[in-house]
């Protein structure tokens, strides 16, 4: 009882730091998901990508670390994965992100989506189109097709990437391409991690400096 008391006291000091904010929007319209346990009272982030990228998920653990009791461990299946406490301060992005159990893109995206959360939804759901080509694209095949187009507007207007949707058989992804390269790294380099600099193109990753 005194071990609860103490977790619920540490929790009300919590707070969402802005880089934390921008972090959680890019995840968010990537693989990242919120669940509640207690009918939306509050809510917990939880994390989980593939063994691949386990230096992701520790990177991540960190920029999470004091709302995470335990740190990331591996499943059976090889996936690395962690969970942050459950606590009000992700209700409000619940709410925005989520519309009847499934994740939408919000109507208000415009005023948090950064760079640095441009990175991070890279990071966690972004992909080369080809091994050969410059262009990169974003896995949004999760959106419902006036979401997708939403995102490449927003990408092109706010941020001045050049982006147009590609059709799959499960849904539209979204492309950058190779002619826009130098304005997305621009945009992205800055917060990539070295761990996952493998995604952009090869010419690209010999131009950037070495950390």
């Amino acid at each position: 009882m005194a071990h609860t008391h103490a977790i619920e006291t540490y929790k009300q000091q919590l707070k969402l730091t802005p880089l934390q904010r921008e972090v959680l929007v890019g995840i968010l319209l990537g693989d990242a998901h919120l669940e509640t346990q207690n009918r939306g009272r509050t809510y917990r982030l939880k994390i989980e990508q593939g063994a691949t990228h386990a230096a992701y998920v520790q990177h991540l653990y960190q920029v999470f670390q004091e709302w995470v009791l335990t740190p990331p461990q591996q499943k059976a299946n090889g996936n690395w994965w962690f969970q942050t406490v459950s606590h009000g301060a992700f209700r409000f992005y619940a709410h925005q992100f989520y519309q009847d159990g499934r994740k939408r893109v919000p109507p208000l995206l415009h005023r948090w989506l950064k760079p640095r959360s441009i990175a991070y939804w890279f990071m966690d759901d972004g992909s080369l189109k080809d091994p050969k080509a410059r262009a990169v694209l974003f896995n949004t095949q999760g959106f419902q097709r006036e979401e997708v187009e939403r995102l490449a507007q927003l990408l092109s207007e706010q941020f001045e990437l050049e982006a147009y949707l590609r059709r799959q058989a499960e849904g539209y992804q979204i492309v950058i391409p190779g002619r826009n390269l130098t304005r997305f790294l621009e945009l992205v380099e800055p917060y990539l991690i070295p761990e996952m600099r493998y995604k952009l193109p090869a010419t690209a990753r010999t131009q950037l400096p070495k950390r």
